[in-house]
């Protein structure tokens, strides 16, 4: 997520096209779950996306255990657990880093100088916490089963 950092300039809060894509790509690897290991080809062709940059998507998804990936004849890649057991909040803090909507929420930002007398902390600390809540609540079974049928109640 891009979020405005001190001297540069961010218009909105914008989760960027590699948290979108590894989204896209998890959800395409529940969806065909059934025909087993799915080859890059493939999953960048429905998806649209490029084979060399989903090859970097897929490197931080296999890394870091949320898929399984196998070279070869038969190779391919896989969710390494059940399509409910992954959540839409742990796929883009991993693609993302952050989805703290101000920079002084990001873990291991620097001090503030305004944070003691800050008016508006709580309310982002808030903002952050719903964002989180509401994010990890989605699990990727949900975006297969009802892709078009959330409620945005805030």
């Amino acid at each position: 997520m891009v979020v405005k950092e001190r001297g540069k300039k961010a218009s909105h809060m914008l989760v960027s096209t590699k948290g979108r894509y590894a989204l896209r790509v998890v959800i395409d690897l529940a969806q065909h779950q059934a025909a087993g290991r799915t080859p890059l080809k493939k999953i960048a062709a429905r998806q649209g996306i490029s084979e060399k940059y989903l090859e970097n998507i897929l490197a931080i998804l296999v890394r870091n255990g949320m898929l399984s990936g196998m070279r070869g004849k038969g190779g391919g890649y896989c969710l390494t657990r059940p399509a409910d057991q992954y959540t839409v909040g742990e796929i883009l803090r991993l693609t993302e880093g952050s989805l703290a909507p101000v920079s002084c929420l990001v873990e291991g930002a620097a001090a503030c100088d305004h944070e003691a007398t800050c008016t508006t902390l709580g309310m982002w600390t808030k903002l952050h916490t719903m964002i989180n809540e509401y994010l990890d609540s989605v699990t990727v079974a949900d975006l297969v089963a009802e892709p078009q049928s959330f409620d945005y109640i805030i």
